[in-house]
């Protein structure tokens, strides 16, 4: 209770510091990390290994118990998490009676479904996020216009439009009986009305309305001290904004769109991947470092990889912008991270699966080829180096020369 109390002091001292958004998004991160470890935890359960410690968090240990032979908890730091499984080395000393249940005890299937586990999570959450947005979200549709703000006339309370009953939300389905297609033929409809009554069909969360309203000159109306029109010809205006609105998904029909919007997802991240790693991008990183003009620049901080500060921050901003804008984001991250995960090289996910199929292929039948990890150890160091790198710089431009909002 003690912790769930802190827990909740946390969050609430961070909305009121902040606003609501960095807490979303933090305990959005949060629960992707654990995502991942539960995706070894429970394969790991499943395929009768030995799981000792299923923690939340890394450093001095807040909060643990202990459920049969699983230690769960908490630890100080919350930058990620972990499952401990025996015998991730053949160096590790483990008791005789536990070498069975251990992870270099396994079997060849259970290693790589072990191991991939945590990046097989991030996409079950990709693809739940993606059909959860478009099932109940949607999708802006061109062809499904609607009211999506009003406008501020001098000297005014309502607008044409309000004093009609018109309201944020409600899509124009129709005007004096001719179908509203796009925000274009919406705008030219009614500055050709001026001083005509005009019938508008509106459907209001499911339902239908009809509602008339009767366009005003915008040359007769000021807003912030100019008139909204100007020429010799009268131009009619009810005083709302336009703009797509969002179509959703049946719940099964969303199902193979989620799917495809992974699919695409995954190949960007891929390229993503190999333009993060590319030598010339480690070439504009440091140019950026150097450079406050570099680094300010729009065109590099279009393409430049971004800190967890910098994520974070591009996670906020979405979710201020929106939640469908937010989901699209963390299905990203899901993914980007789900790929770099299995890149193979220790320690990554992905290096215990290359190992362990080659073990596999060097293997034969009735002996088993164990891999001697310390010999890698000069190509982890460089590889961890380079990581170090990446992150020393990236975290330096998100917090000196921060991406502009790309939702602002």
């Amino acid at each position: 209770m003690t912790l769930l109390a802190g827990v909740a002091a946390l969050v609430a001292l961070l909305t009121w510091w902040v606003g609501w958004a960095l807490p979303l998004v933090l305990f959005a991160v949060i629960v992707m990390v654990m995502g991942h470890e539960f995706g070894h935890f429970i394969i790991a359960k499943r395929a009768g290994l030995l799981v000792t410690d299923f923690f939340v968090g890394f450093g001095p240990v807040i909060w643990s118990t202990t459920r049969g032979e699983t230690r769960y908890g908490v630890r100080a730091l919350l930058l990620g998490g972990y499952v401990k499984v025996p015998g991730m080395t053949w160096t590790e000393p483990i008791a005789a009676e536990l070498e069975g249940r251990t992870y270099r005890s396994a079997s060849y299937p259970k290693k790589v479904i072990f191991a991939s586990a945590g990046s097989l999570m991030h996409g079950v959450m990709a693809v739940t996020l993606a059909w959860a947005s478009l099932a109940f979200i949607g999708l802006p549709s061109a062809s499904h216009v609607g009211v999506i703000a009003f406008s501020q006339w001098d000297g005014h309370k309502q607008t044409v439009a309000q004093l009609a009953g018109l309201k944020v939300g409600d899509q124009i389905l129709a005007i004096d009986g001719r179908a509203i297609t796009s925000s274009t033929q919406l705008v030219n409809v009614v500055h050709n009305a001026v001083g005509k009554t005009l019938t508008l069909e509106v459907n209001r969360s499911g339902h239908d309305l009809s509602l008339r309203a009767k366009p005003v000159d915008g040359r007769t109306i000021d807003e912030n001290g100019a008139p909204i029109a100007t020429g010799s010809s009268p131009q009619g205006y009810l005083g709302f904004e336009v703009g797509p609105q969002n179509v959703h998904s049946s719940l099964l029909g969303a199902v193979p769109s989620a799917f495809h919007e992974v699919g695409s997802t995954i190949s960007a991240a891929v390229h993503a991947l190999v333009h993060v790693f590319s030598p010339g991008e480690f070439s504009s990183l440091f140019h950026q470092v150097a450079s406050p003009a570099a680094a300010t620049n729009p065109v590099n901080q279009d393409s430049r990889p971004e800190s967890i500060v910098g994520v974070v921050r591009i996670a906020v901003q979405g979710a201020q912008a929106g939640p469908g804008i937010l989901i699209s984001i963390l299905v990203f991250i899901n993914i980007f991270v789900g790929v770099l995960n299995m890149l193979p090289m220790l320690p990554l996910d992905g290096g215990y699966v290359a190992i362990a199929t080659y073990e596999r292929l060097r293997s034969r039948r009735g002996s088993s080829y164990h891999a001697d990890i310390n010999r890698l150890t000069p190509l982890i160091y460089a590889f961890m180096s380079v990581l170090l790198v990446l992150f020393a710089c990236t975290l330096y431009l998100d917090i000196a020369h921060p991406i502009a909002n790309p939702f602002g």
